[in-house]
């Protein structure tokens, strides 16, 4: 019997995917536990159209961080800090400071947690990489003045 499953089944297969299942064990275990559906018109039909939903959700997502990158690539963002007597900062630079700044001179809203870069205690410039999409990765340069 050919069914969808409605949830990951060690041994059978992932959510989502239509599998064979003996017709003992889908209507046993399966259908009563809720983890699959028979695989019908409009069960089949509906697979379809959530996997074209998911696909074209991962399109846009692909488009809007080419989008981003094109606007950030090879950009500076500059940054004023507090320094002492002798020219070093008070703390560092952090990422989050750094993705506000993106947010606030070009406009585009970065997680922290997307940014890759080195320790900054210094004034000067330090290259850094902008994750915002699988494979799709922006490189900046962060500029630290007073």
């Amino acid at each position: 019997m050919d069914v969808i499953l409605k949830a990951d089944v060690k041994g059978l297969g992932k959510k989502g995917e239509k599998v064979k299942a003996s017709d003992g064990y889908a209507r046993n275990f399966l259908f009563p536990k809720g983890l699959a559906v028979e695989a019908n018109a409009q069960s089949l039909t509906e697979l379809r159209n959530r996997e074209q939903s998911n696909q074209h959700k991962i399109d846009m997502e692909v488009a809007a961080a080419n989008d981003s990158k094109a606007k950030l690539q090879g950009k500076v963002v500059k940054i004023t800090a507090k320094a002492g007597n002798n020219g070093k900062l008070f703390g560092s630079v952090t990422s989050k400071e750094v993705a506000a700044e993106i947010t606030k001179q070009y406009g585009v809203k970065v997680d922290k947690r997307k940014i890759t870069m080195d320790d900054i205690k210094n004034f000067g410039s330090y290259k850094i990489e902008v994750k915002l999409y699988t494979n799709i990765v922006a490189e900046m340069t962060v500029m630290v003045g007073e």
